[in-house]
């Protein structure tokens, strides 16, 4: 792709955009953050409207040393990227590529590892946590965490059970030394253990779950059935399917003598959805689960974990396939649930296509990946509404308090934020006031829950005739506080600057949500 159709799409996971040269530690964070994922270019001379400004012909030759220098200073494992310039229409840009290390973790050096450590997540910087930095480490040795043994528990203390009337229901009895070759047992000091892999495909991990809920209209504001299932992973895809059929729409059709049925939504196409969600999943990730939802327009799944670092979106649709958990990925394969490596992300739009629908929405968005499958329309004389879809309507009010959620906070607060609310509770244990809705600290961050607004946006969406010293305040307690944060956080005084809600902010709103209900 050229670099002029890269910069009109905007920043992303693999690209970041300046207009002047950003601080020492921003450049750092960025070019480790690159390193560490799926690497990256940092142009210099582009501004927030995506518009080429160029920077001085005459200081080209200073940057690239300036920026050379920093990158040596900073960075430990060293990184060398290839710092050039691009004439685009009579502009000069400056670009700082990297491609993604074979020395992982990189770290900013004056933070040290298990503090300095930056992975791209979106268009964003972020500092890895623990397991994140494991993850890295594991990639540098080539091995996938389903690999590795799992010292909670021994073989003797698990039910195969499920696993071997799979594969002999395929006539491929499973054998001991089977177990073995396909790394789903490890030896170790005379014991043998489990590897993460059987832990998984038996559902032996608390977060090894899928959630389903079927929501009236196309919000989460209301909901009329919900289940949550646990066991092994082959018994969850079943009855995630059977959730699924059991509320969206079935056709009948008259061919010859004999009446045909058939899903709105291809069956293959969900089943392959299903499927790659829970085959490619982050099961290093404990504090989340896999969430189906069923809306009237779409059919939504949303699983924990982008991509691996190693592709793109583009490489997806290209075909490439890269496994996030090969030993479950290399079972599925056994068993023939998966047909072709790299083959299920287009096969999923063309069984779509083909059957008349839209092509579904398929992106990576920050550490998960969604799948949006898109609904027709349904002519009643046509469609039957299946009798398990006529469930009691729930919450079916909603009170003025609670805002209309941005589309992304509302896919992050699907995906789960227990973990935050923990935190939160424990910490708002003595200042409960500002957890009213009526509070003005509780205020901003329900308005922040709708858009991003800078200063002046908060106080006119409040009904402030001008910025208080009050409401100046309460937005740096918010930001002291980790609750909201700059959208353009290496240019505070940029007058484009705006707020946004943080994770913690998003499981903030959510308790505020509950006081107010009580």
């Amino acid at each position: 792709m050229m670099l002029v159709e890269q910069i009109k799409q905007g920043e992303s996971k693999t690209l970041e955009l300046k207009e002047v040269l950003p601080k020492n530690d921003a450049i750092a964070k960025t070019v480790i953050a690159f390193s560490n994922t799926s690497g990256g270019k940092l142009i210099i001379g582009v501004n927030d409207n995506r518009e080429i400004v160029g920077i001085d012909d005459n200081e080209l030759f200073d940057l690239q040393d300036k920026i050379a220098s920093i990158i040596a200073d900073n960075c430990s494992p060293g990184i060398m990227p290839e710092i050039y310039s691009v004439n685009i229409d009579g502009k000069l840009v400056l670009v700082i590529e990297v491609v993604r290390g074979n020395l992982k973790p990189y770290f900013l050096k004056s933070q040290g590892k298990a503090d300095g450590t930056y992975v791209r997540i979106g268009a964003t910087n972020r500092v890895a946590d623990l397991d994140v930095i494991a993850e890295l480490e594991r990639q540098k040795r080539h091995i996938s965490f389903d690999e590795e043994i799992c010292y909670d528990t021994t073989l003797q203390e698990l039910d195969l059970s499920p696993l071997y009337q799979r594969f002999e229901s395929i006539g491929k009895p499973l054998t001991h030394d089977k177990l073995r070759n396909l790394k789903l047992i490890n030896p170790d000091n005379d014991k043998e253990y489990p590897t993460n892999a059987l832990m998984i495909l038996l559902g032996k991990f608390p977060h090894c779950t899928v959630k389903c809920a079927r929501f009236k209209g196309t919000t989460m504001s209301v909901f009329t059935d919900k289940k949550e299932y646990g066991g092994d992973i082959f018994t969850i895809l079943e009855n995630t399917q059977s959730f699924v059929l059991n509320h969206i729409n079935l056709k009948g059709e008259i061919k010859g003598l004999y009446r045909t049925d058939t899903y709105e939504i291809p069956v293959p196409a969900l089943r392959e959805a299903l499927i790659n969600a829970m085959v490619h999943r982050d099961y290093v990730n404990q504090g989340r689960d896999i969430k189906v939802g069923i809306y009237d327009d779409i059919v939504n799944i949303v699983s924990p974990g982008g991509l691996p670092h190693s592709i793109t979106m583009e490489d997806v649709f290209n075909g490439r396939s890269e496994a996030r958990n090969r030993v479950v990925a290399h079972i599925f394969k056994e068993l023939g649930l998966i047909e072709q490596w790299g083959s299920g992300i287009n096969r999923i739009i063309r069984v779509c296509e083909e059957s008349g629908l839209e092509s579904p929405k398929i992106e990576e968005k920050n550490d998960f990946f969604d799948v949006e499958m898109i609904r027709p329309r349904p002519n009643t004389n046509e469609y039957e509404r299946l009798a398990n879809d006529k469930q009691p309507e729930l919450n079916t009010e909603k009170p003025e308090w609670q805002p209309e959620l941005q589309q992304e906070l509302k896919i992050l607060m699907y995906n789960g934020l227990e973990k935050e609310q923990q935190e939160l509770q424990q910490e708002f244990k003595d200042r409960q006031p500002e957890l009213q809705p009526e509070s003005l600290y509780a205020a901003l961050v329900l308005k922040l829950a709708e858009n991003n607004l800078s200063k002046q946006g908060l106080a006119d969406a409040l009904g402030h005739k001008s910025i208080s010293g009050q409401l100046k305040a309460v937005i740096n307690k918010l930001l002291d506080d980790q609750l909201i944060e700059w959208t353009i956080p290496d240019i505070p005084n940029s007058s484009k600057q705006k707020y946004k809600l943080t994770k913690r902010g998003l499981a903030f709103y959510a308790l505020v949500r509950k006081e107010g209900v009580k």
